[in-house]
């Protein structure tokens, strides 16, 4: 009786691990996808009749003849943006009819019968790349009714908002595309990718990548937070810091902002505008500056009252040294997204590295510097001596695994030869931005790029460079927290 007693109590046990481990990790959440790797492996297209063929997924968007709005209106004498287009009815967005083709077993071809299809409503999307002819959009999936109509697509989890970025000033059409799919190995959570190719009112437009909104989502979709209206409480929100929002409720005067601490604005994007009450806001806009004033306090790095008891120092960390890696300077002031997860703590989440590697238009971007160390919140981090010795250790780590120069080449290779034809049909459309006379190049003008072979070679150099600084000056970083009598009074 005893031996089965403690047979029992043995498979009891067992099990209980078993749960335990299961929740700790699960099974869907820890791997990334990587498309180019994992994708089902397809044939080359070998039709005779010259139709369009390809082993990416098709996207095909009909706007019913509607010219799709968000196109920015200039002034003549200073070409600064005063406005964006509107549709006919005045609206930000049109209605359109949205479809995807992503055939098991075979290639892609647009009078396919597509696995997806929705009405949705449609804009263009981003700030400076609303300049380039190769627009991005961004999707709403909505019901015949109007209500959001969630969709997985191309394998991603369901939900009803989507960026469609079309590589254009990255003349390696992959940046986007390494980076998030580089921090979503690294990191909690980065928004998940694939590569498609795009037919608007059925003009082929160029490769395109399908790209996760940053937001909450159902089912542990995206960013695990909601909302609940009626109670005015939340499990958690998420937040951006840009250029502020259009609709007011969602600017929130901050510590930092009303301290004049950044030029940026703060703005609450989750929960979204159906949810948001003036109740809630004010309580984010209090509950993130308890954060910023601990953080900017002579308390900043005490055990009661310091910082960590606000952020996953993990996040943070991981954030500074994906984005200086990349040198994606955009972070930290632009296009930079900070959310309170259902854990109590802050976390940080990348976001748009059209411009990395040395892609700005305005100017070169030097591998020869650190930059988001004297950045909002970092600022105050780099003074401390212990957050600085755990970046330095973490990029170690990383540095052996991700963040070399072998790793970053092989996977550089592996995603072009994936892509294959997909490069040389998007510069069918989009090839004359090699030429001399193209009206977004870069500046200064030597910087530019004239060809694909180029592009990549430009790509590989920079990654070459900054990883050999980077492993001779990564210990410099710690001059930011160095000890002195006034240290104290360094907020």
């Amino acid at each position: 009786m005893k031996y089965k007693i403690i047979g029992m109590s043995v498979t009891a046990l067992v099990l209980v691990m078993v749960l335990c481990i299961s929740f700790i990790m699960p099974e869907d959440n820890v791997k990334r996808y990587h498309q180019h790797i994992e994708a089902e492996e397809k044939a080359a297209c070998s039709h005779a009749d010259g139709r369009f063929c390809t082993h990416l997924p098709i996207i095909k968007i009909d706007t019913n003849g509607k010219t799709i709005p968000g196109e920015p209106i200039l002034d003549a004498s200073s070409g600064r943006t005063l406005r964006y287009t509107m549709s006919e009815t005045g609206e930000e967005t049109i209605l359109a009819k949205f479809s995807v083709i992503d055939n098991v077993g075979e290639n892609n071809h647009t009078e396919d019968a597509p696995s997806v299809s929705s009405d949705i409503k449609i804009h263009i999307r981003g700030n400076s790349s609303r300049h380039f002819e190769k627009r991005g959009y961004s999707i709403k999936m909505i019901t015949s009714e109007g209500l959001n109509n969630p969709q997985s697509l191309i394998g991603m989890d369901a939900h009803h908002e989507w960026a469609l970025h079309g590589p254009y000033l990255d003349k390696t059409l992959i940046r986007n595309y390494i980076c998030y799919n580089l921090a979503g190995d690294i990191m909690g959570y980065a928004p998940n990718v694939r590569f498609c190719e795009l037919i608007l009112n059925g003009e082929y437009q160029g490769l395109y990548l399908l790209t996760e909104t940053i937001t909450a989502g159902k089912k542990g979709a995206r960013l695990e937070l909601s909302v609940d209206k009626k109670d005015n409480s939340f499990s958690g929100y998420l937040l951006r810091l840009d250029r502020g929002s259009n609709t007011e409720l969602k600017n929130i005067n901050n510590f930092t902002s009303y301290t004049y601490k950044t030029d940026s604005k703060v703005n609450i994007v989750y929960p979204g505008n159906a949810n948001l009450t003036p109740s809630i806001a004010n309580e984010i806009c209090e509950d993130f500056s308890d954060f910023e004033k601990a953080l900017y306090s002579y308390d900043y790095d005490s055990e009661d009252f310091g910082y960590e008891n606000y952020i996953d120092v993990n996040s943070f960390i991981d954030y500074f040294l994906i984005n200086e890696f990349t040198g994606n300077y955009d972070a930290g002031s632009k296009s930079t997204y900070i959310y309170k997860g259902i854990d109590g703590k802050f976390h940080m989440c990348v976001w748009d590295f059209n411009n990395a590697f040395d892609n700005y238009q305005e100017n070169e971007t030097s591998y020869r510097v650190f930059y988001l160390q004297d950045g909002l919140w970092y600022d105050m981090l780099f003074k401390d001596e212990e957050f600085v010795e755990k970046v330095i250790s973490r990029y170690h780590e990383l540095e052996k695994q991700y963040l070399n120069e072998e790793y970053m080449n092989s996977y550089i290779d592996s995603v072009i030869e994936y892509l294959g034809p997909a490069i040389d049909r998007n510069f069918e459309k989009w090839g004359h931005t090699f030429l001399p006379e193209w009206d977004g190049r870069l500046y200064d003008y030597r910087r530019n790029i004239h060809s694909y072979d180029e592009a990549v070679s430009q790509l590989k150099d920079y990654i070459k460079n900054r990883c050999e600084w980077m492993n001779e000056n990564i210990d410099t970083l710690r001059q930011y927290s160095a000890e002195s009598k006034v240290k104290k009074y360094n907020y």
